[in-house]
């Protein structure tokens, strides 16, 4: 059997549509009910619908009131408080396309980006770098806030094809490339309220990231908010091990973290009373099967993963109807249409790994990206949108993530997953993390290689370890101890930061 997995149609987006409208619309029926609590350990600031949506249409009509054109790119430089998703909201009700951005990205960084967005207006918070140069004017967080009080504007309504908002991710040229997303991409993520959340308008949730993360903004806010429920967001400064207490406190039923918090949680709280919570959710990069135990242990409930990527957020996942196996990420949600293709772009047997696909018919699926044409087109073949992600599909459609393209190790000819061979090797009690990769020993040798944090171990007692637990080419030939391992803005190890620099001190960059 082919790896072609096709769970249905999803229901056509109405038009005319508008993202903030859509995802606000509880504001209408019920205004009272609370639609975010900034939480800590001292309290919350409460936001009911009624009151985040007046918010919202004020900043969108100031925004207006300032003559901007239809589809003017807003700028966000915006920290981790409410202010950033008024700000990204509150464009997209004006017609206008917000572009959020990280605010640890330097004044270098930034200014070469925003040459590339060309804003009409920069939304900024307190000591975040803004663009030099940039001609466009910055409104700081009190003009924002005086815009709050304005007259409520109108949605503007559209065509849901048309562009919502750009957010920026790895292209695969190695540069930072702005996925564009139309207004129907929000109309999508509901595949993901059965397909993952399990998610009911009376739930919970408290996501642990932060507010300008966009594994926050989509599963943390914009979910919870189009079904009617309530957004739970840490306040700034709140540290993984007080997330116990505000999950208890503050009775949440689901809870979204990326594993590098679940780690930390656990292990200061190996045991966990939390009567409200149903289950917990993982995204952003493989979950360790022994944190999802550790958890299970702790708590009671299960975590399901997702598996997705800016371009088409998730669409692989596990719930609590349909449990992934163990190993695997979960199945193609309700709706999605997706493939393993082997090097000339067909499907592969199931079993067999090649790279996930993604139908270009999926309502999900970025528009393109912002002045990278060719990067767009390189990624689609037909049909399909390469995603970069190795997998394999089992016979009842389960999909096992074995890394990304890129990632992928070369044994002998043999392909490997670094994820395989980190798993292996967290077996081992003084082994904290671990990243394997491969690496250049001289000009035409490259070998297995892992970097690892924790005790320092004698490398034969390593090679042992792993003999007993992987195959002879998948075993490293060379393991370098770290203080600590490079990692992404969003707690994903940099793999490929971690060979440059080996090579690149070793002279063999």
């Amino acid at each position: 059997m082919l790896a072609l997995y096709d769970e249905g149609a999803p229901t056509p987006c109405p038009a005319p549509f508008n993202l903030t409208a859509h995802v606000l619309a509880t504001a209408l029926t019920d205004p009272d009910k609370i639609a975010l609590a900034i939480i800590g350990p001292h309290g919350a600031d409460r936001w009911s619908y009624g009151r985040l949506a007046a918010a919202v249409r004020g900043l969108a009509g100031g925004l207006a009131e300032m003559g901007l054109a239809p589809g003017t790119h807003v700028l966000l430089r915006l920290g981790n408080g409410v202010e950033f998703p008024i700000g990204f909201l509150g464009a997209i009700a004006a017609g206008l396309i917000p572009v959020p951005t990280s605010a640890q990205l330097t004044g270098p960084e930034i200014t070469k980006l925003a040459a590339e967005v060309e804003p009409g207006v920069i939304l900024a918070g307190p000591d975040i770098a803004l663009p030099e140069g940039c001609a466009a004017p910055v409104l700081d967080i009190d003009a924002q806030r005086a815009f709050y009080e304005s007259d409520p504007a109108d949605y503007v309504m559209g065509d849901p094809n048309r562009p919502a908002y750009v957010v920026y991710t790895s292209g695969t040229s190695g540069r930072p490339r702005g996925v564009i997303h139309a207004h129907r991409a929000v109309w999508a993520r509901q595949m993901m309220w059965d397909g993952w959340y399990g998610l009911t308008r009376d739930d919970r949730l408290l996501h642990a990231g932060a507010f300008n993360w966009t594994y926050t903004l989509g599963t943390g806010l914009l979910d919870p908010w189009a079904i009617g429920a309530t957004a739970l967001i840490p306040a700034p400064g709140v540290r993984p091990a007080q997330l116990p207490l505000l999950l208890k406190r503050f009775d949440a039923t689901i809870f979204a973290a990326a594993p590098g918090v679940y780690r930390p949680m656990l292990r200061d709280f190996p045991h966990l009373v939390l009567p409200k919570l149903r289950h917990g959710l993982s995204a952003g990069e493989k979950l360790p099967e022994a944190t999802r135990a550790a958890w299970q242990e702790a708590t009671g409930t299960k975590v399901y993963e997702a598996l997705g990527m800016s371009e088409c957020s998730t669409f692989i996942s596990g719930n609590p109807a349909r449990p992934a196996p163990a190993g695997a990420s979960g199945y193609p949600q309700p709706g999605r249409r997706i493939a393993v293709l082997g090097p000339d772009h067909t499907p592969v047997e199931r079993g067999e790994p090649g790279q996930l696909a993604v139908s270009n018919r999926d309502p999900g699926l970025m528009l393109g990206y912002l002045r990278a044409e060719a990067e767009a087109r390189h990624r689609f073949d037909g049909e399909w949108f390469l995603t970069g992600d190795m997998v394999s599909m089992a016979e009842d459609g389960a999909i096992t993530y074995l890394g990304r393209a890129d990632d992928m190790l070369n044994a002998g000819g043999v392909r490997v997953s670094p994820l395989e061979v980190e798993r292996a090797l967290l077996e081992h009690p003084a082994i904290q993390e671990v990243a394997a990769t491969e690496i250049a020993i001289k000009a035409d040798t490259t070998v297995i290689a892992a970097f690892y944090t924790g005790e320092v171990q004698d490398e034969a007692t390593l090679q042992g370890f792993a003999a007993e637990r992987l195959a002879r080419y998948k075993q490293p030939r060379l393991y370098i101890h770290m203080d600590a391992l490079p990692k992404g803005a969003n707690g994903k190890l940099n793999r490929r930061l971690i060979r440059q620099d080996y090579e690149g001190a070793h002279g063999l960059a």
